[in-house]
């Protein structure tokens, strides 16, 4: 008999991890079999929502995706402290009295929690976030519910810091679910009403009520806000659901935010730089509207039921079909399901995904770690080599394809790597030596590593505009193993990026392909709305059999390209969109600097302050 689920969840964490790693431990202790250790993968994993995505910044610090929203969105560079947790804060103080700087006195929450607090605040607002230039703003999410306990330091710290920066330095927008029962369809105020009361009661008052809500609010609605929750009727915000997310800086702008805060904080916005950012926005969402040409994209990973896993990657594939002008479908493929076993096993679903599969225009294998649908991503790298079929392979997508070409091509039939198999006869992966295998914390190489392409022309390198080297984001604790390049080359396998070593094979590209590229790094991390990553823009491009022309071009796409009209509508577009001076909605606040407060995807508030006065950025 099967154990029962509290039996095993004694760590839900732990125990994903040892039925990745170690499904046979967990047979034997616990008499149960494979089928019934997916089973309670696919139940914890949904009533957890994990796996949640890990963004990783420059300095290779490991954050929540909400900050890889507040990069795209504001083009800017985070840091690692600009995520602030309630551990980093306690591990600050718990250090500081170990030090003795509070001479014996007893550690309290208040004082010394909530001046932590503040100080990180002051001095992390005044770190760059592009160009070296100390922001203006900056814009701190306070994410949770009002009232949770974890988040109440936080909450009594901005209490404080509201009179120790001044009023006209300090502005509290509150973000509020207006719901709209399907029985009657009427917007409901009680919980915004009874969200701001609680908000209030801890000291801090609203400047502005962002209202979220499935279709617009109407005015008696705003009103009856305004009323109850003391605050004009045009410093209540309707933020309603839109066809496009590109949108909301638009809706916003409309709804008199921009001026609202110039006058609150008392910024000098300079007019043609603000309209200039936002002519370019309005550009991006009416060519966002106007779509009608598709391009598919089978996303062959493993946690494909969880779309946040790869919520950077889907942002970029976005990015780069929405640039050539197409629409992005993806096919989320369970990369597992491609393997011959399914056939047996399931067969309804093996014909399912490889009918999925066949109906791509391109495929993209992401990065991920564990033995789990390895040999699926693996099949999905030999389909594409054998069809043409253009292929992005990220970080582990690199690895399967380096191992599909060693087996099939070189045919050394038992390569593998030994993350999966530590015995392998042909190790084609293998662990970086500075690294510890058998440990799971810190043992990545992580953050912006230098990537120096080869002498000889290769696509990516055109992508990127001819370089001599690229910065770009890693996390990974495994590399293509340096004795087998030299076979790999000679069969076609190009590696045309390498570290600055020399020694560590970071981008791979196959000859007389399409398009057939691996990168070890990481490039959805740095893709921007309106500068997608060159990786993923060739892979689109050429998935819509338009890169051999691009190319042609000197890497610029035609007015056509960047439009969806058809071919007997006359064009009137630029050639080419410089993108080189956005900043994205961030424009609207001169130069923002996001801070996040106890890492939570869920804002319940948002707090802007101006420093002019005390040197509070």
């Amino acid at each position: 008999m099967a154990p029962k689920k509290s039996t095993i969840v004694l760590n839900v964490e732990q125990f994903i991890r040892d039925v990745e790693q170690r499904p046979a431990i967990w047979n034997r202790n616990f008499h149960c079999n494979k089928a019934f250790l997916e089973q309670m993968w696919d139940e914890l994993s949904t009533e957890h929502n994990l796996p949640s995505e890990v963004y990783v910044l420059d300095d290779g610090s490991e954050v929540d995706l909400d900050l890889g929203n507040y990069e795209r969105f504001l083009d800017i560079t985070l840091h690692r402290d600009n995520n602030i947790t309630t551990g980093k804060i306690y591990k600050l103080v718990i250090e500081a009295e170990r030090r003795g700087e509070y001479l014996g006195r007893t550690v309290q929450v208040i004082p010394h929690i909530t001046d932590a607090i503040q100080e990180w605040i002051e001095r992390v607002a005044q770190h760059p976030v592009r160009d070296n230039i100390t922001p203006e703003v900056c814009i701190v999410e306070l994410g949770g519910t009002i009232g949770d306990i974890e988040g109440m330091p936080f909450v009594d710290a901005f209490r404080q810091f509201q009179f120790h920066v001044k009023r006209e330095n300090f502005c509290v927008a509150h973000v509020s679910l207006v719901p709209s029962p399907s029985s009657t369809g009427e917007p409901k105020t009680k919980p915004t009403q009874a969200s701001v009361k609680e908000l209030r009661g801890f000291g801090l008052s609203p400047d502005l009520i962002v209202c979220r809500s499935e279709e617009p609010i109407g005015i008696e609605v705003k009103k009856k806000i305004s009323d109850f929750c003391h605050v004009a009727p045009e410093q209540v915000i309707c933020v309603h659901d839109l066809s496009s997310i590109y949108h909301v800086p638009l809706l916003m702008e409309q709804h008199g935010v921009i001026e609202f805060l110039k006058e609150r904080l008392q910024l000098s916005i300079r007019p043609e730089k603000r309209e200039n950012c936002l002519q370019r926005w309005k550009s991006l969402t009416r060519r966002s509207e106007k779509l009608h040409k598709q391009v598919t994209i089978a996303l062959v990973g493993k946690y494909t039921k969880f779309k946040d896993s790869y919520d950077s990657v889907i942002k970029a594939l976005q990015h780069a079909a929405l640039q050539v002008g197409y629409k992005l479908k993806l096919n989320f493929i369970y990369s597992e399901l491609l393997e011959s076993k399914t056939l047996t096993e399931d067969p309804s679903n093996y014909h399912k995904v490889w009918q999925l599969l066949c109906e791509s225009d391109g495929v993209v294998v992401p990065g991920g770690f564990g033995s789990r649908g390895i040999e699926g991503k693996i099949i999905a790298c030999k389909w594409c080599r054998e069809n043409n079929r253009p292929l992005l392979g990220i970080c582990m997508g690199l690895q399967a394809a380096v191992i599909e070409f060693a087996r099939n091509v070189l045919n050394l039939k038992k390569a593998n790597t030994t993350e999966i198999d530590p015995t392998t006869e042909h190790p084609l992966v293998v662990d970086m030596p500075e690294h510890h295998s058998t440990e799971m914390g810190g043992t990545m190489r992580l953050g912006k590593r230098k990537t120096i392409f080869k002498s000889e022309l290769s696509i990516v390198k055109q992508l990127y505009g001819n370089p001599q080297s690229v910065d770009e984001r890693h996390r990974h604790r495994y590399e293509v193993n340096l004795k087998y390049v030299n076979q790999l080359e000679e069969q076609g396998m190009r590696f045309v990026g390498v570290d600055e070593s020399g020694e560590r094979m970071e981008i791979v590209e196959l000859q007389n392909h399409p398009f057939y590229v691996a990168t070890q790094y990481h490039p959805e991390y740095l893709s921007r709305p309106l500068k997608p990553s060159p990786p993923f823009l060739g892979l689109i491009l050429a998935s819509v059999k338009g890169l051999s022309k691009y190319i042609a071009r000197g890497c610029h796409l035609s007015p056509r390209q960047m439009s969806d009209a058809s071919s007997d509508e006359e064009i009137q577009m630029t050639t080419k969109i410089n993108t080189s001076k956005l900043n994205g909605h961030s424009e609207h606040l001169q130069q923002a600097n996001g801070c996040f407060v106890n890492g939570s995807s869920q804002a319940e508030l948002i707090i802007a302050s101006n420093g002019k006065s005390n040197g509070v950025a």
